[in-house]
């Protein structure tokens, strides 16, 4: 009986999938034979491009007005500023994260700002400007970057760079780094991922695969396949809900401590947002998507920074010579106001996001026909992604008589623009700063593997696939 149950299941299953995938393909657009379509449907881009975004920035550079159309997935990509604005900012309205969007992320951030729009996000926005805008809350972030640096991160660099062999996988200590960090700031807790023993807490685990399955939603074949797991509960739609279970146990445990100790001395963002709002499971999806934006984008960003790094040691150079000057040699921590005088260092870590935006695909689903300024049609339902369109790191093309000059953000939407910019823009690029002038100060980080090309893994951010593996050499001043 079970096993003619589990036969007729799988075979249901099987069969099931191959319809969804046909209905995919009969929901595309009109069968379209361009260069653009046909590789894209066969995979031949990947013959010369180790990843998507490579591929749109090529077809972006070739293109005379910027913008690119992928027929059969119906997506218009654009890195014309003019589109980019009218957009974000012109026809801000017509231009929501859509119902798809919000239906594959869900499950995980429910209600919470980045996954809704209209009223509800409108509420939430305001209220989050108001906390985060205050000098209180950044001064707050500010002492937690410092204190994680000085107390767990210095000395688990240090631990390895006396090792002669050691590789360090650099990219999971920026994200146990970041993820510390905004726990502690979002939450008020401190789950310890970067201690020296390098801990994994079941917290970390389950945000981490709750992530990383919700993002797997989006490559399905249709839709129809993975909301068909979720209603049988199988395969990776049960992992996902175990996993979000674990990550809602310990947000309800969290908001009912906090409620019951008292929430008005508290200085993290859980307790701020509790003053306004008495909704458990709002407050839950407005705290989870800020862990969600302060963790993993932060930690992208470093990545990559490091890794560009790595290939130009002349921007190094630079970096130690201004915090030199700024800071002296002998000086551990820079100062917020130290920080602010560094132009080159600025210039340097917004760069490393042009080339590589921690979000690679930011998309917009058109809710009525428009036309962009360029002439190009976008039809109802018409999604839209927009990408770096420039391959050289040069830090200086941010600098003007030495000063960093901030460039248009409609050309440079890394924090978004518009109506919609991200509200803590200026707390991260300073934790960025922090860390980024920390390390280089005190280290020599060398790529272990440096004729390996970046190769992103699927999901909500660009996480480098199998990890940055680096040598740590500390240098002869700091020894």
């Amino acid at each position: 009986m079970y096993t003619t149950f589990c036969f007729f299941f799988f075979a249901f299953t099987f069969f099931f999938s191959v319809f969804a995938f046909l209905v995919f393909i009969l929901r595309l657009r009109p069968c379209c034979d361009c260069d653009v379509c046909r590789s894209y449907l066969s995979g031949s881009w990947k013959m010369e491009f180790d990843n998507l975004s490579d591929w749109y920035t090529h077809l972006l550079r070739k293109s005379p007005s910027r913008t690119i159309h992928v027929h059969v997935l119906g997506n218009i990509i654009t890195a014309n500023p003019e589109n980019v604005e009218y957009m974000l900012k012109t026809r801000f309205d017509n231009y929501p994260k859509g119902k798809p969007f919000s239906a594959i992320l869900g499950d995980l951030l429910g209600r919470g700002i980045f996954n809704v729009d209209g009223d509800s996000w409108k509420f939430q926005r305001k209220m989050a400007s108001l906390e985060l805008g205050s000098v209180s809350i950044r001064t707050f972030a500010f002492e937690i970057v410092t204190s994680e640096i000085k107390s767990r991160l210095i000395p688990l660099m240090s631990s390895i760079a006396g090792r002669s062999e050691a590789i360090l996988d650099l990219q999971d200590v920026l994200r146990r780094f970041s993820f510390d960090n905004i726990c502690r700031f979002s939450f008020g807790l401190d789950p310890g991922c970067l201690q020296l023993s390098l801990p994994m807490s079941e917290f970390a685990e389950a945000f981490d695969l709750a992530s990383k399955l919700s993002a797997e939603r989006a490559m399905t074949a249709s839709p129809l396949i993975w909301k068909m797991k979720r209603l049988l509960n199988i395969g990776s739609e049960r992992k996902l809900k175990e996993a979000i279970k674990m990550v809602d146990e310990l947000a309800q445990e969290l908001i009912k401590q906090r409620r019951t100790a008292g929430f008005s001395t508290q200085r993290d963002l859980l307790s701020r947002f509790m003053c306004s709002v008495s909704d458990d499971q709002y407050l839950r999806d407005i705290v989870i998507s800020f862990l969600l934006a302060g963790r993993d984008t932060v930690a992208s960003a470093l990545t990559s920074f490091f890794w560009l790094l790595s290939q130009h040691p002349e921007v190094v150079s630079a970096i130690r010579e201004e915090s030199d000057r700024i800071m002296g040699q002998t000086e551990e921590q820079a100062s917020f106001e130290q920080m602010r005088e560094m132009h080159y260092l600025q210039a340097s870590v917004y760069e490393s996001m042009r080339l590589f935006p921690p979000i690679q695909f930011d998309s917009k689903f058109s809710q009525q026909d428009d036309v962009l300024p360029d002439g190009t049609f976008v039809l109802k339902g018409t999604r839209k992604a927009w990408g770096p369109d420039c391959l050289e790191f040069k830090p200086e093309r941010w600098l003007k008589n030495g000063e960093f000059m901030a460039e248009n953000p409609f050309k440079y939407p890394v924090f978004q623009a518009g109506p919609r910019v991200c509200l803590g823009k200026e707390m991260a690029v300073v934790q960025m700063k922090s860390v980024a002038l920390a390390l280089v100060r005190r280290f020599d980080i060398q790529d272990a593997v440096p004729s390996r090309a970046q190769r992103f893994a699927p999901g909500l951010t660009a996480t480098v696939r199998g990890g940055f593996q680096v040598r740590v050499h500390e240098r002869r001043q700091h020894q």
